[in-house]
């Protein structure tokens, strides 16, 4: 399993942790910062999820009038996690 951290940009959340199984699945989500309740639900959502999917499913959306959101930033993160492997 590796750990990943990367800060999100444009979003109140200042870190995330995320781990990574040898297959590309999820692990654990950590967030510094953000929402706490909403980042704990999309932390236990993602869970079990392949990145991929994650990256599917979270990219694009936007929070309020901002042009991303934490879960786009996420996705942004996997993204570029992924890209790496």
């Amino acid at each position: 399993m590796n750990t990943y951290t990367f800060q999100p940009r444009g979003v109140c959340a200042r870190e995330m942790q995320v781990d990574l199984d040898d297959q590309g699945v999820i692990q654990d989500l950590r967030v510094l910062g953000g929402c706490s309740g909403n980042l704990q639900g999309i932390a236990s959502l993602v869970k079990g999820m392949p990145a991929g999917e994650a990256v599917r499913r979270l990219k694009g959306i936007h929070c309020g009038p901002k042009n991303t959101s934490c879960p786009d930033q996420l996705a942004l993160g996997l993204e570029q996690i992924l890209s790496r492997n």
